[in-house]
């Protein structure tokens, strides 16, 4: 009994595959009717020589030329705190006092001892005109004249240590500390910045450096304005950057500097020479693949896959540094219909699409 139902499976599958063997041999014999596949219809382009003016949009920052936080050089107690913060004060402005009437009384000590040692040198002299004394002894009261000088000297460098000045003249941040506070040279009183000189600090993507030289121009705006201001490039770090690919410039903020804050986010504008001699082709053209990327170059009707390399790109234009050259004619419309030596008809040849610039605006140097 439980054999039946599987022979009559077995007779059923074997009824069934006679049918699907025909089918196919059918299909096979059909498209041999046919003939070959008709042509694909395709748009082209020629490949000509275009001007790209190329420039690119990258993140900076403004800072200050001269920007540094304000320490005690000795720890100390505050007696007076002379920050009025937000104020521009010149080079050497005395900011906070420390406690110091240990030292002058010690300087004090030290100017009686030196007024009495003086004298006594005096009156050596005096006597050894006269041959009272021997010169040994008047030049040891010379010397304890010396070593009270030199003292002295110490005691007024270090009273002088308990001065917090400004190193130079610029604007003050607000205060850190207050009068009474104990301070060493760890602590913050204050900081400062130059108020002129400023310059802008931008990172420029590693396929870049070698466009941007010191003496180079850039434009920048910064944020809440639609003004624009210019550098120019002075220095640059000693390296690339291993995480970011991108090696650090600082410009010269040139002319006016009204409405410039240190620290403010800046939009760096660098726009490079025109290349003259740029191979253009619409994006649409490009064919990414899983190792670089390919074009249909279309040549006496038949289409074959060419490597590309490509370099900037914008909405609409993307430039190939190899693989094409002036004169050849790429497929941009009905590729992914297309096989390798497939036979192609050009329906039309189109122009470039307008706008070929090659303005980079995210930052990144939008290199395909």
């Amino acid at each position: 009994m439980t054999s039946r139902p599987f022979l009559f499976s077995l007779l059923i599958a074997m009824s069934i595959m006679p049918a699907c063997s025909s089918d196919r041999k059918k299909d096979a014999s059909a498209q041999q009717k046919a003939g070959p596949r008709p042509p694909s219809r395709v748009d082209a382009f020629v490949v000509k020589p275009q001007t790209l003016a190329q420039s690119i949009e990258i993140p900076g920052s403004v800072v200050a030329d001269e920007s540094t936080e304000i320490h005690p050089e000795v720890p100390g107690r505050i007696t007076a705190l002379y920050v009025r913060e937000g104020a521009i004060v010149g080079k050497g402005a005395l900011l906070a006092k420390l406690y110091d009437a240990d030292l002058q009384a010690q300087r004090r000590k030290l100017q009686v001892q030196l007024q009495q040692a003086q004298q006594t040198q005096n009156r050596y002299n005096a006597l050894q005109q006269i041959g009272g004394i021997s010169k040994q002894d008047y030049d040891v009261a010379a010397l304890q004249v010396s070593n009270i000088r030199a003292d002295l000297s110490i005691i007024q460098t270090d009273i002088a240590r308990t001065e917090v000045r400004a190193p130079f003249t610029g604007k003050l941040g607000l205060k850190q500390t207050s009068t009474g506070a104990y301070v060493t040279s760890q602590s913050i009183i204050t900081t400062i910045q130059k108020t002129t000189g400023l310059r802008l600090d931008f990172n420029v993507p590693e396929q870049y450096i070698s466009l941007v030289k010191p003496g180079h121009y850039v434009n920048f705006t910064v944020s809440g304005s639609n003004r624009s201001y210019t550098a120019v490039v002075a220095a640059s770090e000693s390296g690339i950057a291993t995480t970011t690919r991108s090696l650090m410039l600082r410009a010269q903020v040139k002319g006016d500097q009204a409405g410039l804050t240190p620290g403010s986010f800046a939009k760096v504008k660098i726009a490079f020479d025109p290349n003259t001699n740029a191979l253009m082709v619409p994006t649409q053209a490009v064919v990414p693949q899983a190792r670089g990327k390919k074009v249909y170059l279309i040549n006496n009707g038949k289409a074959s896959f060419v490597d590309v390399v490509t370099g900037v790109r914008d909405s609409s234009n993307v430039e190939i540094v190899s693989g094409l050259k002036a004169g050849d004619t790429v497929a941009v419309t009905g590729i992914l219909g297309l096989k390798p030596d497939a036979r192609v008809i050009v329906r039309r040849v189109i122009n470039a699409p307008k706008g070929a610039g090659g303005k980079d605006s995210t930052g990144q140097g939008r290199r395909s």
